[in-house]
């Protein structure tokens, strides 16, 4: 009988507040945005973790959302907001995929995937109704919300895209058209020849270029060298779009100028060549820190600009206004005047001292007197993003930071002070206001241990042990120590112990959450530890080339000045067994007899408990033995080393059962299933610096599961002593739990399965790789990308339309028949028919509706010439019958484009365009017709509404600007520009 094992999965993912390969985005609470309604809080933090996007309350400090697709399993590297709906977010993944997300309702709206290697930068329009991507494979891909399908892919870069950012200059006609109140909105546009509201799309790369794309002839304007010293790193805009800020190496940052009336005007010529250059350099400012630029932002109200690289700290830049720049310049041209008096020492005329008192045009100012440099924030860790928060007009400034050690700051900076006459030097002070760091570890997780209940679990890393319940996944104590390699609870669940690097070994009362007591044990670091298992003692393993015995007591100590003693728990050292090299590991055997310690000379000793004599010598490792573990039974012990093998051995005689390879790295841990209540006692789960774990049958010697989740090395790794889930800690900072299921599996399934993946990856590279060579270097090319999705998608629509194209001949032949004589016997149709008892074309049309919009046009590369007939057959009669008329024509026109030269050609299939054309204008004339009436019964009722009701609707966007245009005088500052 074929032997079944009970599946693991992943359940759980705690301890990530934010992961460093991700951006950060502030959004305001939802009744925040309601004027009515008075909110204190001090906003949302929308941050990637994993491969999951995680919404954090500030003020409370809580998780407000979770959003994850079960089906992605990348990590989250890019997380962008769109203008018009704040609502909607796309974030994008390391495997090039992306997802549109509605934060309402936590779920996805639209899959894209389009990109060959990681999304690194996402950009919404003004409208929200496309978004461009930017990617590490140098590719830009411009996509339609709207029609939900990739419209254009961008090549130009010859590095990872850095920055993204549309610009939309507005026409003198798009201006008229939002005055015009009569209907006719777009009719002077097209008078003009051009759109009313053209877009164009900045882009800066690694390879120092910053990009001025066309979209709409799709084409690039212009291209200027962003950095004078190596890679571009970051761009942004300024509010009002007058200029720009790149950011590189050193510490420097460029300012460029941007003539969007310009833009404007070349959006509307049909002929002629660019009347200038758009992108103007305006200058440099430099950094403190003279390390990489990895982000700039500009203030939402345009005022200030903010600045950071990978040090802990945030730089702030503040714009002067018109006034301030005026009275720089003035007491430059003083300082000139004085200096030139100086110099002549009176002999020079009145004409050469004056005339160097013309006003200067702010145009021509310097940027250093523009820009300066404002307040230097410091943050608790090293920025990985930082972005603006929205408050209050002329309240404090909000800064949002993501930190590389897993923490969120939120800072607040006061404003520069318009009534002070006199320009303090000191620069301004500023406070966190909140912070999110409870959550999550500071440093990696080094070790982690359960309670004997499997209720708790203990996490340490450096700095910092915390106390986690396992069921909610919510911390309940956190603890100062030092930097921990080790730890374990103490029989009765109350006191853990840890081993620091310090060769000291602190207790902990979680209770209290105090610090019992610090015991000087070792010389060097105390690498593993572990509890006998009568409970009643324990070792310590150190580099120090030794193994020391504690025992636990309880001591009665006197208090002073009270004559009552209180107990007090101890570790008295009892024993000390010396080695010939550091001690890596140790583990008591279950039977209490044995104990085995791993060296640094890649051998494990094993010796007797009572005596401490030498019992065996296990040889057979490369390189050091990391960790090990013994079976339930005593029997076996399972090793690994960083040799990245693991060894099976018998404790009776030290033979060799099995060596086998099983990780692409380092084994940080192995670990057998505690019992045998399941026959699974002999199963043992190990852990690697790969991001796996694996699941093995230490009887054959296989397999059995491999479990894939974690984006860094697996430090840690604890079984439950029920053996029903296991939990792990990962350099990504987080702490996963995998539950067993109910779910059986087979050997030879899971191979089967790890086949299927395999061929279907080497399948998508292979795809890729004839996509790179079949593409000439062009800057336009088609948004496809092909899957193993749209390839069983095109398989599945020519397997229909194979079927469905005899059963759609016989069953018209059978009604012609029919029609002539009434007792004619229907055809034998395929079972699909019968079953579901559709037509062929209702078939056809339900299988091509069952694709995703942003894989149709991948699904129908796939089609062989020799089906377009059939398949135009099809469109024909779904025309004919006005069976969703949209897809109809998407599919239409994609496949007139593909194959224009072969369909204009052939004789046969003129008529049946024909009869398409013919077709589609009914529809598309009944389809206007219909929204002509709508249209005015909607007018109609409007002014029903208005006749007989006191108040009148507005519409929210021209109701701001009309109300700031009412005599509400704002203080001018001066553009980037």
């Amino acid at each position: 009988m074929v032997k079944s094992y009970l599946k693991y999965e992943h359940s759980k993912t705690f301890g990530l507040i934010t992961s460093s390969s991700s951006n950060v985005l502030w959004a305001a609470h939802e009744d925040a945005q309601n004027a009515t309604v008075r909110h204190a809080g001090a906003g949302k933090a929308i941050v990637g973790a994993g491969e999951e996007v995680l919404c954090w309350d500030f003020k409370k400090g809580e998780l407000v959302s979770r959003w994850k697709d079960k089906d992605c399993v990348a990590e989250v590297t890019a997380v962008a907001r769109s203008h018009a709906d704040p609502e909607i977010f796309a974030v994008g993944h390391g495997d090039g995929t992306i997802r549109i997300w509605d934060s309402r309702i936590a779920s996805i709206i639209v899959n894209f995937n389009g990109h060959r290697s990681a999304v690194t930068v996402l950009a919404f329009n003004d409208e929200g109704s496309h978004l461009a991507s930017g990617s590490k494979d140098t590719d830009i891909i411009i996509w339609d919300l709207i029609a939900e399908v990739g419209l254009y892919k961008l090549r130009g870069h010859e590095n990872q895209i850095t920055g993204l950012h549309f610009l939309h200059p507005k026409s003198k006609s798009a201006r008229g058209r939002d005055q015009d109140e009569n209907g006719n909105e777009g009719s002077e546009a097209f008078e003009n020849g051009g759109n009313a509201r053209s877009s164009f799309l900045l882009t800066t790369s690694k390879d120092a270029k910053i990009k001025l794309w066309d979209l709409e002839s799709r084409h690039c304007v212009e291209t200027h060298l962003a950095q004078s010293n190596g890679e571009c790193w970051a761009l942004d805009v300024s509010p009002d779009g007058s200029g720009c800020v790149t950011a590189g190496n050193d510490g420097e940052l460029k300012v460029w100028s941007i003539n969007m009336p310009g833009l404007a005007r070349n959006a509307l010529q049909v002929n002629g060549e660019a009347e200038q250059m758009y992108i103007k350099e305006r200058g440099s400012m430099y950094r403190q820190n003279k390390d990489r630029t990895t982000g700039v932002q500009f203030h939402p109200q345009g005022r200030y600009i903010a600045a950071h690289g990978s040090e802990k700290a945030v730089e702030v830049w503040r714009i002067r206004s018109e006034v301030e720049v005026q009275k720089t310049l003035a007491r430059k041209r003083k300082r000139r005047r004085e200096k030139l008096l100086t110099a002549q020492r009176g002999s020079v005329n009145d004409d050469m001292v004056n005339g160097d008192d013309v006003a200067e045009d702010l145009a021509t100012a310097d940027v250093t007197d523009v820009i300066v440099p404002y307040v230097i924030v410091r943050t608790g860790g090293k920025v990985r993003s930082a972005v603006w928060g929205r408050g209050k007009a002329g309240k404090a400034l909000h800064l949002l930071s993501a930190n590389t050690n897993n923490e969120l700051e939120l800072y607040s900076v006061p404003t520069k002070n318009a009534d002070k006459k006199k320009e303090s030097s000191e620069p301004p002070e500023y406070n966190r206001a909140f912070a999110v760091d409870m959550p999550g570890h500071r440093a990696d997780v080094r070790a982690v241990a359960l309670s004997s209940d499997d209720r708790m679990l203990a996490s340490s890393s450096n700095g910092a042990l915390k106390i986690w319940n396992v069921r909610t996944q919510s911390c309940i104590r956190t603890l100062e120590c030092g930097y921990a390699l080790c730890s374990s609870f103490l029989p009765g669940d109350k006191i853990v112990v840890v081993g620091n690097r310090n060769g000291e070994l602190e207790v902990f009362d979680i209770a209290s959450s105090t610090l019992i007591e610090t015991v000087k044990a070792h010389e060097g670091p105390i690498w593993t530890l572990n509890v006998h298992p009568d409970g009643k003692s324990m070792a310590t393993g150190s580099a120090d080339k030794s193994a020391k015995f504690f025992n636990f007591e309880v001591a009665q100590e006197s208090v002073p000045g009270v004559e009552q003693t209180v107990p007090r728990f101890k570790l008295v050292h009892t024993r000390t067994l010396k080695v010939s090299d550091d001690i890596l590991s140790l583990r008591f055997s279950p039977d209490s007899h044995l104990v085995a310690l791993s060296l640094l000379d890649n051998t494990v000793k094993v010796f007797f408990v009572d005596s401490l004599k030498l019992f065996l010598n296990l040889y057979g490792h490369k390189l050091p033995v990391l960790n090990m573990d013994i079976s339930y039974d005593s029997k076996l012990i399972v090793t690994c080393s960083a040799d990245k093998n693991v060894r099976i051995w018998g404790l009776d005689f030290g033979d060799c059962h099995k060596a086998f390879f099983a990780h692409q790295d380092s084994i940080m841990q192995v670990a057998f299933v505690p019992h045998n209540q399941d026959g699974n006692g002999h199963h043992f789960f190990s852990s690697s610096k790969d991001r796996m774990v694996k699941y093995w049958d230490g009887d054959k010697f296989e397999q059995i599961q491999r479990l894939e989740g974690h984006h860094g090395e697996i430090w840690a790794m604890a079984v439950s002593r029920t053996g029903e889930f296991l939990v792990t800690a990962s350099h990504d900072k987080s702490i996963r739990i995998w539950q067993q299921t109910d779910e059986q599996i087979f050997l030879e399934e899971e191979r089967e399965k790890e086949m299927e993946e395999l061929y279907e990856n080497t399948l998508t590279t292979s795809l890729d790789q004839n996509d790179d060579a079949g593409e000439d270097k062009t800057e336009v090319v088609a948004a496809g990308k092909q899957t193993t999705d749209t390839l069983t998608a095109g398989e599945r629509l020519v397997e229909a339309l194979e079927i469905s194209l005899p059963d759609l001949e016989a069953m018209r032949e059978w009604k012609q028949a029919k029609a002539q004589r009434a007792n004619v016997a229907a055809p034998d149709r395929h079972p699909i028919f019968l079953y579901t008892n559709t037509s062929a074309e209702a078939h056809v049309l339900s299988v091509v509706q069952k694709i995703k919009a942003a894989a149709l046009q991948d699904a129908l590369l796939v089609l062989p010439f020799h089906q377009i007939t059939a398949l135009f057959t099809f469109l024909q009669i779904w025309a004919e019958k006005q069976w969703n008329i949209p897809l109809t024509c998407r599919i239409l026109f994609f496949m007139l484009k593909l194959h224009h030269k072969q369909i204009v050609a052939s004789k046969t299939m003129r008529p049946m365009l024909d009869g398409i054309r013919r077709y589609l204008r009914q529809a598309l004339q009944s389809q206007k017709d219909e929204m002509g009436y709508n249209l005015a019964a909607l007018n109609f009722v409007g002014s029903q509404v208005r006749d007989r009701g006191s108040k009148d609707y507005v519409d929210e966007a021209t109701w701001d600007e009309e109300e700031v245009g009412k005599g509400n005088k704002k203080r001018g500052f001066v553009d980037v520009a």
